[in-house]
């Protein structure tokens, strides 16, 4: 489901699209997607690797899963263009940076979600986190280190996107990021149009999710036992360095 926002004055204005995703297919998508219940155990035992405190910035995301009858589904956010954000236009978790006020990352996601799609994450279950993650100088993001940390809502409710940062949300179904049908190269114009591995869960060349937030979703597939499809053959990355 996507869920688009456009601003009319101060007030918010959500409309909803539905994309009408294929069924479950055995064939198609390989291991069943684990439930919830699965993916608690799964972070129950992980333990996730943090970077230190010697980063300049930080900042951290919500993973956002709720249940339904056919599986989980994990929410994504379209970020609005912005002038000298790094992750402008780009698929991502919500989240934002570590502010004075926050006494925790986790807080810092939690804030940041009730900002940018009005979700309360107080009431959710907390499952665990991921693996911290350093942008790449390339995009501008290097002084940056992002935490990653996954959330269960029963009842969401309904989202309510701040327009001036965000343009859609979409609730996607787990078990289809390992549609391979959905993995895609994706150009990016900051790296010289070099290609990088990318899942597609939307609107083909504008819902696509790689860079930063892929590096999370493919961690968090890992810990659920459930990893992407082997992309590294397709990419080649020996001029692309950090230095």
């Amino acid at each position: 489901m996507l869920i688009t926002g456009q601003a009319r004055g101060l007030a918010r204005n959500v409309h909803l699209q539905e994309f009408h995703f294929h069924l479950w297919e055995p064939a198609r998508y390989g291991a069943r997607m684990p439930r919830v219940h699965r993916i608690r155990e799964c972070f129950a035992s992980h333990e996730p690797e943090g970077v230190g405190d010697e980063a300049d910035r930080r900042a951290a995301v919500a993973v956002i899963l709720r249940d339904r009858s056919e599986g989980p589904e994990v929410l994504f956010i379209e970020r609005a263009t912005r002038s000298g954000d790094p992750w402008s236009g780009h698929m991502a978790f919500p989240g934002g940076r570590l502010e004075p006020g926050d006494a925790t990352l986790r807080a810092a996601a939690e804030r940041e979600t009730e900002e940018e799609v009005g979700l309360s994450l107080r009431g959710a279950e907390y499952i665990g986190r991921l693996a911290d993650l350093q942008g790449h100088r390339r995009f501008g993001q290097h002084h940056m280190v992002v935490s990653a940390h996954v959330f269960f809502l029963e009842d969401p409710g309904s989202i309510e996107l701040q327009s001036s940062e965000v343009r859609a949300a979409i609730w996607f179904p787990l078990r289809q990021i390992l549609d391979k049908d959905r993995h895609v190269a994706h150009p990016s114009s900051q790296a010289g149009g070099m290609e990088f591995p990318g899942v597609l869960v939307g609107e083909p060349g504008r819902h696509v999710v790689w860079g930063l937030t892929y590096r999370f979703l493919e961690l968090f597939m890992e810990v659920i036992e459930s990893p992407l499809p082997d992309r590294s053959a397709d990419f080649d990355f020996s001029g692309f360095s950090d230095s």
